[in-house]
C-alpha cells in the first residue's frame, strides 16, 4: 500500500545530524526519571519510596483507575526522589543507576500461543502499554479493550529527526510482536514507513509506504489516509521502537529500555545520535556538545514543534527519541522585533525575504507576535492533511460544543496533529493545548 501526503511543510532548520554521524554513540546513564505527565490518561499512584532498590522493568507507579497498567523503571538502581507538586501530584520519580546489585529484572513468558488476556497483561505489566496511545482521546489504552486496528509508524519526519533503519533481522523480531498483538485485534496491524530500505517488510503486518513532507510520520495522518476512526471505534497506535521492544520481550522474556536519541539543533556543535536509556539525564547527552555562546539557549526534550522545555527537570521525555537545542531569544534585543524583515528570519509568509531563500535557518524560541482572535483564513488546512475542517473544529472545542466536535472529527485527532499549524498560525494560538483540553473535556463528558 502507498499513500502520498501533499499538505505539510519541512522546516529548513540548521543543526541536523550529518550522515556520517548517524551511527549511535553509547552514552552512560547515571540517573533516569519517569514523568507521569508524558502519558495522557494515566493517573499515577506511586509504588516505591525514596531509598528503595529497583530492577529495570520493576513498577514505580500504577494507574489509579486500572491497577494492572504500570510505569516501570528504565534502569536498575535506587529511587533517589519522588517529586510532587501541588495537591501532591506526582511530577516525576528519579532513579539513580547504582546500588542495585542483586536486583532481579521481571521476566515475561508470552508467545503466539498465549491468550489475548495474557498478551494484554504482559503489555500492562512490562510498561509497554503506556508507550502506546488510543484513538480517540490520545490516551494510554485500557488493556481490557480490543482495538479495531493497530497502527505503527516506523519513521519520523519531524524537524531534524533521525529515522532509525530497521534491517531484515530487526523485522524478524518485530514479526514476533505482530503475532502476539494480533490476539488483541480483529483487524489488521499497519506499519507505515518511508521505504523498504528504511524498514524491511514485517511478516503479518500491512506495510504502507508514505511519501510527503511533515506531518507524514504522524500516526493520526496515517490513520486518516488508511482507515479513519469513527465514533464508537477504538484503535491503538505506537512507534516502531515500541513494536521492537515488544518483540524482544516475546523472544527474550525481558523488557529492553534502551533508545537511540538524535541530539540536534543550531546550538549543538556536533549533532549526533546517542544510544542511552529512556528518561536519561540530558546533561550526559549534551556534555561537551554545545557551542560556546553568550546568549541563553533552550534545551527541548523532543522536536521544536511538540517537545518539552526542560528548564526544570532536565530529563529525556517521551517519546525518548530526540533532543533539540536552539537559542532562547528572551535576552535578544532586535531592531523592529517581530516586524523585522531580516533575511535571517524564517517564515511561511511570502512577505518575508527568508521565505524565498533556499537556506537553513537558526530561529530562536520566541513567539514573535502577540496572541489575538483566531483568523478564519483557512491557513490551518495547509498543514493538517486530514479530512477535517481544523478551524471550525477548534472553534467547537473553544465553545465546548460536543455535537459539533463530533461532527467535525474530534475522534480522529491528537494535539501533535496541530503542531505544524500552531507554528504557522498568524493568530499565535496554543492549538495543541486547545486540542488536549477538548479531548479531555469530551472524555469526561461522554465516558
Amino acid at each position: 500500500m502507498e499513500i502520498k501526503i501533499k499538505k505539510g511543510l519541512d522546516l529548513p532548520l540548521a543543526g541536523a545530524v550529518p550522515a556520517e554521524a548517524k551511527a549511535p554513540v553509547a552514552v552512560d546513564c547515571k540517573r533516569a526519571a519517569v514523568v507521569p505527565d508524558d502519558f495522557p490518561g494515566f493517573i499515577a499512584k506511586v509504588d516505591v519510596r525514596e531509598g528503595d532498590v529497583v530492577a529495570a522493568g520493576q513498577p514505580l507507579m500504577h494507574h489509579k483507575d486500572c491497577e494492572a497498567v504500570k510505569l516501570v523503571s528504565p534502569v536498575a538502581g535506587t529511587v533517589a526522589a519522588v517529586v510532587r507538586g501541588e495537591r501532591r501530584k506526582v511530577l516525576r520519580v528519579v532513579v539513580d543507576a547504582k546500588g542495585a546489585e542483586g536486583a532481579q529484572a521481571p521476566s515475561f513468558a508470552v508467545s503466539a500461543k498465549s491468550s489475548a488476556e495474557e498478551v494484554a497483561q504482559m503489555l500492562a505489566n512490562s510498561g509497554m502499554l503506556v508507550l502506546m496511545r488510543q484513538r480517540p482521546y490520545d490516551i494510554v489504552p485500557n488493556p481490557a479493550d480490543r482495538p479495531r486496528d493497530i497502527f505503527v509508524t516506523a519513521f519520523d519526519s519531524a524537524p531534524l529527526a533521525v529515522s532509525r533503519v530497521y534491517s531484515a533481522e530487526d523485522a524478524a523480531v518485530m514479526a514476533a510482536a505482530v503475532e502476539v498483538l494480533k490476539k488483541l485485534t480483529p483487524g489488521r496491524i499497519f506499519v507505515s514507513r518511508r521505504s523498504a530500505a528504511q524498514c524491511a517488510d514485517i511478516a503479518g503486518a500491512v506495510m504502507v509506504d508514505v511519501a510527503g513532507p511533515h506531518p507524514a510520520s504522524l500516526v493520526g495522518v496515517q490513520i486518516a489516509n488508511i482507515r479513519p476512526v469513527n465514533k464508537g471505534e477504538k484503535v491503538w497506535t505506537m512507534h516502531v521502537s515500541t513494536l521492537y521492544k515488544i518483540g524482544k520481550i516475546v523472544r527474550d522474556g525481558r523488557a529492553d529500555f534502551t533508545t537511540t536519541v538524535a541530539v540536534t539543533g543550531s546550538e549543538v556543535e556536533k549533532p549526533y545520535v546517542a544510544s542511552t536509556v529512556m528518561g536519561a539525564q540530558l546533561d550526559a547527552l549534551l556534555a561537551g556538545r554545545l557551542k560556546a555562546a553568550d546568549h541563553k539557549v533552550r534545551v527541548i526534550a523532543g522536536n521544536v514543534l511538540t517537545g518539552v522545555h526542560e528548564a526544570e527537570d532536565g530529563y529525556l521525555r517521551y517519546p525518548y527519541t530526540q533532543v533539540t537545542v536552539i537559542a532562547d531569544g528572551s535576552d535578544k534585543d532586535e531592531f523592529m522585533g517581530w516586524a523585522s524583515m531580516s533575511p535571517k528570519k524564517m517564515s511561511v509568509s511570502p512577505s518575508y525575504p527568508g521565505h524565498w531563500l533556499r537556506r537553513l535557518f537558526s530561529p530562536d524560541a520566541r513567539t514573535l507576535g502577540g496572541r489575538r482572535a483566531m483568523i478564519m483564513s483557512g491557513e490551518y488546512e495547509r498543514y493538517v492533511p486530514m479530512d477535517i475542517l481544523p478551524e471550525y473544529l477548534l472553534k467547537a472545542v473553544q465553545s465546548g460544543n460536543i455535537d459539533a466536535m463530533e461532527r467535525l472529527g474530534i475522534y480522529e485527532v491528537a494535539p501533535e496533529d496541530f503542531a505544524l499549524a500552531e507554528y504557522a498560525d498568524s493568530s499565535k494560538q496554543p492549538l495543541q493545548q486547545m486540542v488536549r483540553n477538548g479531548l479531555d473535556y469530551l472524555r469526561h463528558e461522554v465516558e
